[in-house]
């Protein structure tokens, strides 16, 4: 019997576990209880998840620990903290009666998100398996194929959390009807670019010629910068990260476009499905 390594999968394990921690505790929340509290320690739990998805697979890569059960092990774990779990806290903080209009709208765009969610894991693995039987290794890339579902998850939390952020009626007024059909838009629009051939950058292999010392001193700042933000206007900054990262990706995709050749740096950015000019 082949020895399956426990230290990756204990971190697989806790991810899904901060995912079914979400569900369970939305669960035992009537519909549009969902407050501020309620959502920002979703929101905790699910960045929790997502640091502990990030160090499972470079934990197995370092222990040269990865496998067939590791790698369904994780799919399956993003499938319901990523996949499910956003889902879940959309709809219960949504106040829509039952059987009306707007119920079957959050819930379309909830399904849409879900299933694409799933989609986007199963061509995941689909790739990886022919790789595998091709006797292959996958060339580590500086984007993904389709928006991570990570993204995805903290894109559809942070604008469900900053619609609900008390003092955004300082910066402008949003109904109950508005926001389901905010909501109900951008789920299906992050659904669709989960499955699409958009590429979309590894933050990891971000590069920038900096000097060693300039550059610690910028991560200094930027980290306690990010932590304050975190701390005392924590809507605002995850919404900020969340939606900079898509923007960021579109704006390079849009850049490799327009130039119409192969740009060194921007290449990788180029959707498949889009031909040279």
């Amino acid at each position: 019997m082949k020895r399956i390594q426990l230290l990756p999968n204990v971190l697989t394990a806790l991810g899904l576990s901060c995912g079914l921690f979400v569900i369970f505790k939305l669960n035992m929340t009537g519909v549009g209880a969902a407050d501020e509290q309620v959502l920002k320690l979703a929101a905790g739990f699910l960045l929790l998840a997502g640091l502990f998805d990030l160090f499972d697979g470079a934990v197995a890569r370092a222990m040269k620990a990865e496998s067939e059960f590791g790698g369904l092990f994780d799919s399956l774990a993003d499938a319901i903290t990523f996949g499910v779990a956003p889902s879940v806290i959309v709809l219960k903080s949504i106040s829509a009666e039952p059987g009306t209009f707007y119920s079957f709208l959050i819930t379309a765009g909830a399904l849409v998100y879900s299933m694409c969610g799933v989609l986007r894991l199963v061509r995941f693995n689909v790739t990886a398996s022919k790789l595998k039987k091709e006797e292959s290794e996958q060339p580590v890339k500086a984007s993904f194929i389709g928006l991570p579902i990570p993204s995805a998850a903290a894109a559809v939390v942070s604008l469900d959390f900053f619609l609900l952020f008390p003092n955004h009626l300082n910066w402008f007024t949003i109904s109950d009807t508005e926001r389901i059909y905010l909501l109900f838009g951008a789920m299906v629009l992050i659904g669709y670019l989960m499955i699409s051939q958009w590429k979309f950058p590894s933050i990891k292999h971000l590069q920038t010629k900096v000097g060693s010392f300039r550059a610690l001193f910028l991560i200094t700042l930027a980290a306690s910068l990010l932590f304050y933000g975190l701390i005392y206007h924590f809507a605002i900054v995850f919404f900020a990260l969340s939606w900079g990262y898509l923007l960021l990706s579109w704006i390079l995709s849009l850049i490799r476009w327009i130039a119409g050749k192969r740009a060194i740096g921007l290449e990788d950015f180029e959707p498949e499905d889009w031909e040279e000019p």
